[in-house]
């Protein structure tokens, strides 16, 4: 009797084992829910303003327009230092699918030397890849032409034009007008201690020595912006704002380049210096240091058989003699008689 008995609990034993598995595995459902709407609720409602902002700036870019540089002219007007455009082949890297492969072909269409390629890397590592960076400068018309017939073989290739800097009077008054040439790293420090970061985004150049150097702040101008609207794959699908560069300010001399360029010849291939003052207002009409350089080797990176020439010459042409030169005083009375005529 008793045998029989237990057979008929048995089942009910499995009925109530299965009831409390079933309990137990809703019990962990239950759990892995709440944890989920708990975690739902932190991201969407604890932390809505951080993760919007996040979704916004990995939605919204701004790209950095970059200002006209001022000109610099003399007392009579004469442009000492110009910009003008040239065209630039230029690659967006989030637009093409293999970076070396279409650099590798388009060397094959416009010649693209190893410095080119030196410099894209290094602009690629400091930019985004929506940016269309420069891998080659200044085309020539043949160029162009030859690229514009292939360009079908080069998505995210394009020829775009660009402003140069130029210096129309050579090696006339070069110490004292100086150049610009691209940006290092003392220069990014010396950028970022005068607070002015944010306003040099997208610039490659700044003035290196002379007035160029002197007056970088005022002639560089304001950079401008435009707010683009990025894909999830980086790339840009459309403009949805634009703030415009502000021009640099033009810079004029005292300077009359054309004495200037009478005193330096008068020099011959001696060095020397000379500073020819207006005594009624103390303008400085010439700066004369010799022998001189031409500051456009410099503007898109000198070439080190260039600078070579330059830096190890006996002469020292990159010494600015009237400023930096050291030389024992000559006459004292003389000066003083010069004051008493003037009087």
């Amino acid at each position: 009797m008793l045998g029989r008995h237990s057979r008929l609990d048995a089942p009910d034993r499995e009925l109530e084992r299965f009831r409390f598995r079933v309990g137990l595995a809703g019990f962990a459902v239950f759990v892995a829910f709440a944890l989920l709407a708990a975690r739902l609720f932190h991201l969407q409602v604890v932390q809505h303003d951080y993760y919007s902002t996040r979704a916004e700036d990995n939605r919204i870019s701004l790209v950095p327009i970059v200002p006209n540089r001022g000109v610099i002219l003399d007392r009579q007007w004469t442009v000492l230092a110009r910009n003008y455009s040239a065209f630039t082949l230029e690659i967006t890297p989030s637009r093409v699918e293999d970076l070396e492969a279409t650099i590798d072909g388009l060397s094959k269409v416009i010649e693209v030397l190893p410095k080119d390629r030196k410099r894209f890397r290094r602009l690629l590592e400091e930019s985004k890849t929506f940016e269309s960076l420069p891998i080659r400068t200044r085309l020539s018309e043949e160029e162009v032409a030859r690229f514009a017939a292939n360009r079908y073989l080069f998505p995210g290739v394009e020829v775009k034009a660009r402003l140069f800097r130029h210096y129309p009077e050579g090696a006339v008054g070069a110490h004292a007008i100086g150049y610009i040439s691209r940006i290092n790293k003392r220069d990014l420090e010396i950028i970022e201690e005068s607070e002015q970061t944010n306003n040099y985004k997208g610039t490659d150049h700044i003035g290196k020595s002379g007035l160029e150097q002197k007056y970088e702040f005022q002639l560089h101008g304001e950079t401008g912006y435009e707010q683009v609207e990025i894909d999830a794959g980086g790339r840009a699908v459309r403009s949805l704002s634009r703030t415009p560069p502000v021009p640099g300010n033009n810079l004029s001399l005292t300077l009359d380049i054309r004495l200037q360029e009478i005193a330096e010849k008068a020099f011959g291939d001696r060095r020397g210096a000379l500073v020819a003052i207006e005594p009624a207002t103390g303008g400085i009409l010439a700066l004369v240091s010799t022998p001189t350089f031409d500051p456009n080797l410099f503007v898109d990176g000198i070439r080190s058989d260039d600078w070579d020439q330059l830096n190890n010459s006996p002469d020292k042409p990159l010494l600015n003699r009237a400023l930096n030169g050291a030389y024992p005083p000559g006459s004292t009375f003389k000066p003083f008689m010069a004051l008493a005529a003037l009087e």
